[in-house]
């Protein structure tokens, strides 16, 4: 069963393909399995071929088949897949979380996300995430000057004593960049995410191993996650990007193998899927905060959130499955 959704966002989000004012997707039901499939432009297919792909899985017999179909759509494989753990945790009474791990964490913590504001604006969004209970705050970066935002980042550190992470989305140029790690080091920055742009795995490489980190997020798109884990010290897992819990699950442990530390986010997803990454983070032991308090984002929503954040944190559901009720009647059936 597929069932098409279209989500309207609280605020538009502004991606390198434009900009998007709503989240649209599909829920696929199978076997007592329910997954979503929300794409996104530049992260995977677009809307059309993730339609197309799940029609060809539901109408195939059995659960191989049904995962052949979307090989090539990382968004609708991410939807049938997440259906067939749900089916298979369901089965067995255990949470996704223990389907995928023996021993998962009870809960998981997460960032808040400060945007580009002056600093006295970024100081006090900053403070007031510290005050909500979040041990760390990410602030974006890269639309304004370096200095500005050296500025920025200096002002955060006055307001709070939160682990602090940049967020660059490619914007420095690899001598902006340096200049950065080097200012940022003296306000303990953690990590700065996607410095350059996501072609350059040479210049990443060249930052790697510092006292800032290097997170490689869009560099995913580009290369292979081989090549992304030789040039970074962190890597941001994309399960709608990826093709799936079990990949993202998969990427995750071959970066820990590597030396290089996961940290799992959202592409603003629904809160099946959202819920879904929760399971993931609680599967990786000892993971860093994660970007899964992205809920506020949308200004509507599938289902009631069975994972909010708290204090900084969001508890793993322990009910069987994913743990998202969803009522497939109340969304519009697939033309």
């Amino acid at each position: 069963m597929i069932r098409r959704y279209a989500l309207p966002l609280d605020y538009a989000l502004e991606t390198a393909r434009g900009t998007i004012d709503e989240r649209q997707g599909f829920l696929f039901a199978r076997d007592g399995g329910v997954g979503e499939a929300t794409p996104l432009p530049g992260w995977t297919e677009p809307l059309d071929a993730c339609e197309r792909a799940l029609e060809a899985a539901d109408d195939a017999e059995n659960w191989n088949d049904v995962l052949a179909a979307c090989e090539d759509a990382p968004a609708a494989r991410h939807a049938v897949s997440l259906a067939k753990l749900d089916s298979e945790s369901r089965d067995a009474t255990v949470s996704l979380a223990r389907h995928l791990t023996a021993d998962p964490a009870a809960s998981v913590p997460v960032n808040a996300t400060v945007g580009d504001g002056s600093p006295e604006q970024t100081a006090d969004e900053a403070r007031a995430a510290a005050e909500n209970g979040f041990g760390t705050v990410k602030v974006k970066v890269g639309a304004r000057s370096l200095e500005a935002d050296i500025e920025r980042l200096r002002a955060v550190r006055d307001a709070t004593d939160a682990t602090l992470r940049a967020d660059a989305n490619g914007a420095w140029t690899r001598g902006q960049a340096r200049e950065a790690f080097a200012a940022f080091a003296d306000v303990g920055v953690e990590y700065v995410e996607q410095p350059l742009p996501a072609d350059d795995l040479a210049g990443h490489a060249d930052l790697r191993g510092g006292e800032v980190g290097v997170a490689l997020d869009e560099s995913l798109t580009e290369h292979a996650l081989s090549d992304v884990l030789d040039a970074a010290d962190y890597v941001v897992v994309k399960p709608m990007a990826l093709g799936g819990v079990d990949r993202a699950l998969n990427a995750a442990r071959d970066a820990r193998r590597a030396g290089v530390e996961p940290v799992v986010t959202t592409t603003i997803d629904a809160v099946v899927a959202r819920t879904a990454a929760v399971h993931l983070a609680a599967a990786i032991p000892d993971i860093p905060a994660c970007g899964l308090a992205t809920a506020d984002r949308l200004a509507e929503d599938l289902a009631a959130d069975p994972a909010p954040v708290e204090d900084g944190r969001i508890r793993v559901p322990e009910s069987p499955g994913h743990g998202v009720s969803v009522d497939l009647t109340e969304v519009t059936p697939d033309a």
